[in-house]
């Protein structure tokens, strides 16, 4: 495994299971030096890109340890068009990768060793690049917005590293993590194709003919039950949390769920219980999310006049069901067979730690609750 491949194995290893020894990452790497190392590009998961706002320059996202401590985000949430069922433009926008919060890593690590181990310097997009300069690349992007649009982001930051290089044949190593994942790998599939329209995801490998290596690391390849837990609850943050209807407007966050394959959901006998996700009577029948009679309180709360706030819920309702259908063509694009892998995949697990795989529910009187 060369280079990069070897500097990520490594990275997982450390930050894995505990132990006081340290590997001398500089002379493993310098070990499998080569000579061809393209352009390499970090993606990072959800919640990974900071937020500002673009008019007064205000981090969002996380913004300051008060902001943490305290505040539950709700200049977090988009605004959607009732008539198309998309988010509408919003003033907040990605500026980059979080290294740190609170004092706990999140990319930090990644980046000191691509730095201090593997003698990559950081690459600025739109200046000139020498060839042969190993340049590692930071994917900011605002990870509430449905993925295929962060993929095409993806695509368009590639383009221009081309352009940077004076190479259009260019292809690049992708570092991926966590939901990082799941947009590099619609990427390779599609490159800037919204293929969610319909059912038949008509995989053109564009991004494949950019893309040399891709590494990823954590990657809920058939989506994630925690994410699962966090839409129905909320996200907890510190002392407070997101709340679940500020999350029900994040389209990535639908693109997260659990692939129908899974058997994500079973009784407390072990039965698995057959459940659509993806289809909203679910959500109707269990009374998550934004059909928690609290949580449409909440929402009821925020309106001058009962019918301005059941209108909006109306709306709301249509709108969750939308997404709903989006995600469920998002997870199935990642699971129709290719013709071809044209590009080297590596991927890597987690931190040795458990995560939940399913969720219980109780059976009363034969009738799951």
């Amino acid at each position: 495994m060369k280079s990069i491949a070897q500097i990520c194995t490594l990275l997982v290893i450390l930050s894995a299971c505990s132990s006081t020894k340290q590997p001398d990452l500089k002379r493993l790497y310098h070990q499998s030096q080569s000579n061809q190392q393209p352009p390499v590009i970090l993606v990072p998961g959800i919640l990974g890109s900071k937020l500002r706002d673009k008019q007064t320059g205000e981090e969002v996202w996380y913004g300051n340890t008060l902001r943490l401590l305290f505040s539950d985000y709700q200049q977090l949430r988009l605004e959607f068009n009732p008539d198309t069922l998309e988010p509408k433009p919003n003033r907040l926008e990605s500026f980059s990768v979080t290294s740190k919060i609170a004092g706990q890593d999140f990319y930090g690590s990644i980046i000191t060793t691509l730095k201090d181990a593997a003698g990559f310097e950081k690459g600025i997009p739109g200046q000139i690049q020498a060839q042969g300069q190993r340049n590692y690349y930071l994917f900011d992007y605002d990870w509430r917005q449905d993925n295929v649009l962060s993929a095409r982001k993806l695509s368009q930051l590639i383009d221009q590293i081309r352009l940077d290089y004076q190479d259009p044949e260019l292809k690049v190593d992708i570092i991926a993590h966590s939901m990082g994942g799941l947009i590099s790998r619609y990427f390779l599939r599609f490159g800037e194709l919204d293929t969610l329209s319909d059912n038949n995801f008509p995989v053109n490998l564009q991004g494949s003919k950019k893309t040399r290596r891709i590494i990823l690391l954590g990657t809920p390849n058939l989506g994630s039950v925690s994410s699962l837990q966090a839409f129905i609850k909320g996200y907890k943050i510190l002392f407070g949390a997101l709340p679940t209807e500020a999350l029900a407007t994040f389209p990535s966050v639908y693109q997260l769920f659990p692939h129908a394959i899974t058997n994500w959901l079973i009784t407390t006998e072990g039965k698995t219980l057959e459940r659509d996700i993806f289809d909203i009577e679910v959500w109707q029948r269990f009374q998550w999310s934004i059909f928690d009679p609290e949580v449409r309180e909440r929402i009821r709360s925020e309106y001058n006049s009962s019918a301005e706030a059941e209108r909006h819920l109306q709306q709301f309702e249509a709108y969750f069901e939308h997404q709903l259908e989006r995600a469920r063509r998002f997870v199935w694009s990642l699971t129709v067979p290719l013709p071809e892998q044209p590009y080297k995949l590596i991927v890597l697990g987690g931190d040795c730690a458990l995560t939940p795989a399913r969720i219980i529910v109780e059976e009363v009187n034969g009738v799951s609750e």
